[in-house]
């Protein structure tokens, strides 16, 4: 199954939790921890994690290290901090708020890190009704992982994003073999998979829809309701990639957009 629904996959202490056996492949995974000011302990196995809030603040221990992450508000509100979690390691997170644990099955340990706010590139990609922003927070060459790729997409109201849908299933020198989970915020919107598996779900806060394989996109914010996504990625590659083929339909559109001005909407959110 592509879509999962908000609560589906709740577990305790997991608001969400899809591991890598769940979802039916081998390296992404997806927690989500809603605190009131208590404080949760975990492993991480065989996994290496990120600590993203969603809304609120955070403090993180591991491997004798403590960090503070300021976070935000919302999703909308601003672009976050974080925090890097390695394989092997026990954590333990305390605060209040919504918290994300983007997670990929990896050998490399690497040390805790802090990802500051102010250090996450942020990129306003398409023009028109295609505009988007994507913070760049543990893209390959913003944030170093073993096997981990995650980035928060916001779409405006109206607008469409992961367009032209495209895939990444097959290693080539122009793509990258990686398995893909879709978290929602906002909305509703809508979501299109297609190819090997097809799904057109509405979609909306706490949502998921994974992407094993196939093309994907567009995601679409219904006029009036912003959209956003956290993407994360993980595959077998050594190297870090999240090189993609459009889907040959639909690849000339990206040319149509060299004189077209971005929504004046976005960028939508900064470091504070």
């Amino acid at each position: 199954m592509t879509f999962v629904p908000a609560g589906s996959t709740a577990r305790a202490p997991w608001a969400l939790s899809i591991t890598p056996e769940a979802a039916g492949w081998t390296y992404a995974g997806l927690r989500l921890l809603c605190l009131s000011g208590e404080d949760v302990e975990f492993d991480t196995g065989d996994e290496e994690m990120l600590v993203l809030p969603l809304s609120g603040a955070c403090a993180v221990e591991c491997d004798g290290e403590r960090l503070t992450l300021d976070g935000r508000t919302s999703v909308f509100h601003a672009v976050t901090d974080f925090a890097y979690l390695p394989v092997g390691a026990t954590a333990r997170i305390t605060g209040e708020g919504r918290f994300a644990l983007p997670a990929a099955r990896a050998t490399r340990r690497l040390p805790v890190r802090y990802g500051p706010a102010d250090a996450v590139p942020v990129e306003v990609r398409g023009t028109g009704s295609a505009s988007r922003q994507v913070n760049n927070f543990c893209a390959p060459d913003a944030f170093d992982c073993d096997k981990l790729v995650a980035v928060e997409v916001i779409t405006p109201g109206g607008n469409w994003s992961s367009y032209p849908p495209h895939k990444h299933d097959t290693a080539s020198e122009h793509e990258a073999v990686l398995e893909e989970i879709y978290y929602f915020e906002g909305g509703p919107g809508y979501q299109r998979v297609y190819g090997t598996h097809d799904t057109l779900a509405e979609v909306a806060a706490g949502d998921v829809v994974l992407v094993p394989h196939g093309y994907h996109g567009p995601s679409m914010a219904a006029p009036g309701y912003d959209l956003y996504y956290l993407n994360v990625l993980a595959g077998p590659a050594e190297k870090r990639s999240m090189a993609f083929r459009d889907d040959p339909r639909h690849a000339w559109i990206r040319s149509s957009w060299t004189d077209r001005p971005v929504d004046p909407r976005l960028p939508m959110t900064k470091a504070l």
